[in-house]
């Protein structure tokens, strides 16, 4: 600013000494018009030069500036996340198609994922949003089995978030088998060292996460490690348990770098989990990655075929996954729902803790296949229903008794949760059909307070035929009270907030926390109370648009 006011006053300086000349000149020479009128314009032209000077001072100045606080600004970077969004199923009419079958999904990794963009202050794309995951991340007090190794429990109540509604839980409880009564283990972690796991959130906190699971780990269970990134190796034969030591060496010199041939891994890593067969042990792979594989392998079609493939070889799966920016949702649970396997995500060193210590036989040791389930609803009670996520884990009626067709998995201690909203006969924008001419479609007297009948079919761990468990559920109304159905009931209206669903009626974050806060109870590991606290940001988020 001083540099352009000074030049600017020698200007007008330079330009009144000219006009003096000027006239002086005039009045000694009266008779030199021309040579006047040339001089005067190239004073003018000096003048006209040198304000163009002064602008291309000016910008070069805020050129410089600009140059220089660039620098300083953070790079943008490319987020190449990708999810599989499933549309809202309706309501369906009970007199039109009374039946209801889904596979069980003892899956978290939605959950986990989502308080990581939460967290991080921002909205989960609504394809992260997997109601059913959401429910399943936290434990409920269910009855223990008492000789089959599940058993099911039933609730009903008020639907918190359309009036009028009812809600019905449904759960099914594994037997928790104490540690020291665990088959023992022939473990293969399978792990992407390509380059996109470089970071201290990814391959970083993967090697804390492989100690903690060791430091579990007894003399009988036996440990490999195969790596992948161009090409896959084995970094570490099937080495027991006793000799801890050494699997610790083998982690810490896990390295990454190249690209990603998940297809190659998983194959070399059934290999050397087959060779190491323990036929009345827990045969398990646990894959871990971003989900970003790029050569060979790489659609979802082909994952699907290659891991269907080899599931059965009796070998299970668990997948972990990673990371964020380039994360693959979608490929990391097309292999955990299609390879006999569960899948959770890990974005730090407590919810390794969680999964891998804490629920460590459920996440690990699988005591029940094939889990299937088929509700049976009574027309004259309910006019129509809809069950609550599990969009990608619907099976056709004729599925439930057909053994070939693969289904869920259960771990020792695990639990799985559905819920049903219904909507009563009587209700008003019931879903109507025309009247079925061939069925019958109202219910006898002996069953009229019998609101449904849910059946559950499962395997055991090296079983071929399916058990069948029945249960009925009355239509009382001193259910749903307990602390459980409640708060499951707010991770549900959560949920369907999250992913924008339409029939997530009117209900308010303020009502889901006060919902949550009812239903929070007994809270040992603060899972409730963090759940409370998500919601709280994501209501801030939302007014803050």
């Amino acid at each position: 600013m001083k540099k352009t006011l000074g030049i600017t006053l020698i200007i007008l300086c330079f330009m009144a000494s000219a006009c003096q000349l000027s006239q002086e000149y005039v009045s000694q020479n009266d008779n030199k018009p021309a040579e006047i009128m040339m001089r005067a314009e190239v004073a003018q032209a000096e003048y006209e030069q040198s304000i163009q000077m002064v602008r291309v001072k000016k910008m070069v100045a805020r050129r410089s500036d600009f140059i220089g606080n660039a620098r300083h600004l953070p790079m943008p970077t490319l987020n190449t996340e990708s999810y599989i969004y499933n549309a809202d199923s309706g309501f369906i009419a009970t007199a039109n198609d009374p039946l209801s079958t889904f596979s069980a999904d003892v899956d978290t990794a939605s959950y986990a994922n989502i308080r990581r963009f939460i967290n991080g202050g921002q909205m989960p794309p609504v394809g992260a949003v997997r109601i059913e995951e959401m429910i399943n991340y936290f434990s409920y007090d269910y009855p223990q089995p008492q000789q089959q190794p599940i058993a099911m429990h039933t609730a009903l109540g008020d639907c918190p978030w359309e009036p009028g509604h009812k809600l019905v839980q449904i759960g099914i409880q594994a037997a928790t088998i104490d540690k020291a009564d665990l088959h023992p283990a022939n473990l293969v972690f399978l792990i992407d060292v390509s380059g996109s796991m470089a970071s201290a959130n990814k391959l970083g906190l993967l090697k804390k996460s492989m100690k903690m699971l060791v430091a579990e780990l007894g003399e009988r269970d036996r440990l490999a490690i195969v790596v992948y990134a161009g090409t896959e190796r084995v970094v570490l034969e099937s080495t027991s348990c006793k000799n801890k030591q050494t699997i610790y060496t083998a982690i810490d010199n896990l390295r990454s770098g190249g690209s990603t041939n998940g297809a190659g891994g998983i194959q070399a890593a059934y290999k050397l989990a087959e060779q190491g067969f323990m036929p009345k042990g827990n045969n398990r792979i646990i894959l871990a990655s971003d989900g970003d594989f790029n050569v060979g392998t790489t659609s979802h079609g082909e994952l699907e075929k290659l891991i269907v493939e080899k599931r059965e070889t009796g070998v299970f799966l668990t997948v972990l996954g990673f990371g964020m920016g380039n994360y693959h949702d979608s490929s990391m649970e097309v292999l955990a729902d299609k390879g006999n396997g569960n899948y959770a995500y890990i974005d730090s060193l407590l919810e390794a803790k969680k999964v891998l210590v804490k629920e460590m036989g459920g996440t690990m040791y699988t005591i029940a296949k094939d889990v299937k389930l088929q509700v049976e609803f009574n027309p004259s009670l309910v006019a129509g229903y809809r069950l609550v996520g599990y969009k990608n884990r619907r099976l056709g009626d004729e599925d439930f008794n057909n053994d070939v067709k693969d289904a869920g998995e259960m771990g020792a201690g695990h639990s799985v949760t559905a819920l049903y909203e219904i909507i009563p006969t009587g209700a008003e924008k019931a879903p109507a059909v025309d009247p079925l001419k061939y069925q019958k479609t109202t219910s006898t007297d002996s069953h009229s307070t019998e609101l449904l009948t849910v059946k559950v079919r499962y395997k055991e761990v090296t079983g071929k035929t399916s058990k069948l468990l029945s249960h009925v559920l009355y239509n009382r109304d001193d259910y749903g009270t307990n602390h459980d159905f409640v708060f499951a009931s707010a991770v549900a209206a959560f949920g369907l907030k999250l992913s924008e669903s339409k029939y997530a009626g009117s209900i308010s974050y303020q009502e889901i926390i006060d919902l949550a806060r009812r239903g929070r109870e007994v809270d040992d590991n603060g899972y409730r109370a963090e759940f409370i606290h998500l919601v709280e940001k994501a209501e801030l988020m939302a007014e803050q648009g």
